[in-house]
């Protein structure tokens, strides 16, 4: 079982713990998080509207016992949850079973906080306890901050995926 990793931070200690049933309108409300760095050309909301979809899909999933949903309880100012990360089972294409985090959202009032550190590390004792040997993930081209806090833990880009759009130019969807 997970332990608990409590750190002080704005005087408020913020424990990592598996997702309850009462956390998941917090857990929903982190979605536009996931929807920052989306491509300009991208709709922002269908983005926050696909990000709560795939939340509400990794707490089923985590409840199915197919993966594991992480949450960060305690955070500034008042405490409640302040991050969520998912981790499954995802099959790379070489045919080897990796662990992939579907999402990791922050509140904005606790990032730089150790709070995306401490989720990371929590989906990353979850892929050794199921005896997987990577981790992935992914994230958009455009969200610098991101792929930066990923460098910084270790993360390699491992593929690019590269869109054009079909549209004349000047109009825009």
């Amino acid at each position: 079982m997970l332990l608990p990793m409590d750190i002080e931070e704005h005087q408020t200690p913020v424990r990592i713990r598996p997702v309850r049933d009462e956390d998941r309108q917090a857990v929903l409300a982190l979605a536009p998080r996931l929807a920052e760095g989306v491509a300009a050309w991208r709709d922002p909301g269908a983005a926050t509207d696909a990000a709560r979809r795939w939340l509400t899909d990794s707490i089923t999933a985590a409840q199915d016992r197919r993966g594991a949903v992480f949450v960060a309880d305690g955070g500034p100012p008042a405490g409640g949850v302040v991050g969520v990360v998912s981790v499954n089972r995802q099959q790379h294409f070489t045919g080897v079973t990796d662990a992939y985090v579907g999402e990791l959202a922050v509140d904005p009032r606790a990032v730089r906080g150790g709070v995306g550190r401490m989720l990371m590390a929590a989906a990353e004792d979850w892929a050794r306890r199921q005896g997987l040997r990577h981790l992935t993930l992914e994230t958009g081209a455009a969200n610098t901050t991101a792929r930066q806090f990923y460098a910084a833990l270790g993360y390699h880009e491992e593929g690019v995926r590269l869109t054009r759009s079909l549209e004349p130019e000047g109009t825009a969807s």
